[in-house]
């Protein structure tokens, strides 16, 4: 088992500036809303051993460079449990970050809803779920820390249900406590890293780097901008192809530049988003946040040139809502032959996750900008590209349908693939004289 981390200790592993909210004024029964016997006797022994008043820590803090509101778990008090005064201060907590505009931190270390308060603690997830609501529609980031463990309610509100999700090392992480599972259940799949596999979590963090890398997530995430992002500058080939099997060939060229090299051109620090949070990652489609070199945020999603995944498409399109939520624009790079058209991808609802990303880049809040950078294979590109604004590089094509698979559907021989490419007008000239696209983007040699 990992070490538990007091919540005082978690907070300074963030920040040596950590000023505490004083605590919610209000009187409360005897024994607490259900006269539990024994109850106040545990609090004060809680008290006592851990020396805070309640199952949470809450305040403001410089994490890095940005302030942001701190709420803590103290899993010492009553196994972090919620109960009607952790309400209190949690709700007090998103009510200072939204009048003072700062984003929220939650370290989370908690074992679910506190018995001896029966179904006034468990309400509390509600109104826990409605303060964070209400943040998000204020435009304000969240991010959650998963510490050990991390279960019940308080995973599947403030762990779950915040933008981005970081864990320890270690932690246990799952809806269901350890007392409370089948007997015969997989402990590896109540983890941290599992969680991240299965595409809940963004990322496990080591505690030494926790500091960095939530300053350096808060920085990016509270950087807004009105504007489109300039697409980026070709890598590859500058001179454009003469055939559009040219076209075809030189785009699937394995020496052609990759998603990674326009990520690393374009950005100074970038930061990952895994995950669709239905349970799926798709390794092909790279998405998060990035530092332009003017001093940008600019929020990314990029195929990396294999078909892509119904998580793929899920991935993005929660990275299009919460960019356009914090007012941060987006840049798409385009390369894949298509959609994964296996059983599997039938199976994890392959034509729902493409719809929903053509709903979001549709309906995006912010400016997109998109730069075919490779293969532009029919529908499962055209979900990422941006309506009116996407960009090709010399070495790309887009095409209704891969021309060998054209050739097919017309039953065509073999020898005609080469000559339906040129009818398929996939060149991104051709592409520019259709309207398609809105130009061809200059090498970055040039």
């Amino acid at each position: 088992m990992t070490e538990r981390i007091p919540a005082r200790a978690a907070v300074a592993l963030l920040t040596d500036d950590f000023v505490p909210f004083p605590a919610p004024k209000g009187a409360h029964p005897p024994d607490g809303p259900l006269s539990w016997r024994g109850y106040d006797d545990a609090r004060a022994r809680a008290r006592e051993r851990t020396g805070e008043e309640e199952s949470v820590v809450c305040g403001t803090a410089l994490v890095g460079a940005t302030r942001a509101v701190l709420v803590s778990f103290e899993f010492g008090f009553l196994g972090g449990s919620l109960g009607v005064r952790t309400g209190d201060r949690l709700e007090a907590a998103y009510t200072h970050a939204r009048a003072q505009r700062l984003p929220v931190v939650t370290l989370v270390a908690t074992g679910g809803s506190r018995m001896q308060e029966g179904m006034l603690a468990l309400t509390q997830l509600q109104r826990v779920a409605r303060q964070s609501a209400l943040t998000r529609e204020a435009g304000l980031a969240q991010i959650a820390v998963l510490r050990d463990p991390t279960t019940g309610g308080g995973w599947a509100t403030l762990g779950a249900g915040a933008d981005v999700t970081l864990a320890l090392p270690g932690a246990q992480v799952g809806f269901a406590g350890s007392r409370v599972r089948p007997p015969d259940a997989d402990p590896a799949a109540y983890t941290a890293q599992a969680q991240l596999t299965a595409g809940a979590v963004d990322d496990v963090v080591p505690a030494s780097e926790l500091r960095g890398t939530l300053a350096l997530w808060l920085d990016l995430l509270t950087r807004p901008s009105a504007g489109a992002a300039p697409p980026p500058r070709a890598l590859g080939a500058a001179g454009l192809p003469a055939t559009g099997w040219d076209a075809v060939l030189r785009a699937r060229s394995p020496r052609r530049p990759r998603a990674h090299a326009y990520l690393d051109a374009y950005f100074t620090h970038r930061v990952a988003l895994r995950g669709d949070r239905c349970g799926g990652t798709d390794e092909g489609v790279l998405c998060g946040v990035g530092l332009t070199h003017d001093g940008r945020s600019v929020a990314y999603a990029a195929q990396c040139g294999t078909a892509t995944r119904p998580a793929g498409y899920r991935t993005a399109a929660r990275l299009v809502r919460l960019a356009g939520r914090l007012g941060i624009p987006v840049l798409t790079l385009v390369d894949t032959p298509g959609a994964a058209n296996d059983a599997d991808a039938e199976r994890q609802g392959a034509g729902a996750a493409i719809a929903d990303l053509f709903a979001a880049m549709a309906t995006a809040r912010t400016p997109v900008t998109t730069l075919v950078i490779g293969e532009g294979g029919s529908g499962g590109a055209l979900a990422l590209a941006a309506p009116g604004n996407t960009w090709a590089t010399p070495d790309s094509y887009f095409s209704v349908i891969a021309p060998e698979l054209a050739a097919a559907i017309l039953k065509r021989s073999p020898d005609e693939v080469r000559g339906t490419a040129d009818q398929l007008r996939v060149r991104p000239q051709d592409l520019l004289e259709l309207g398609v696209v809105r130009g061809i983007v200059e090498s970055a040699a040039v």
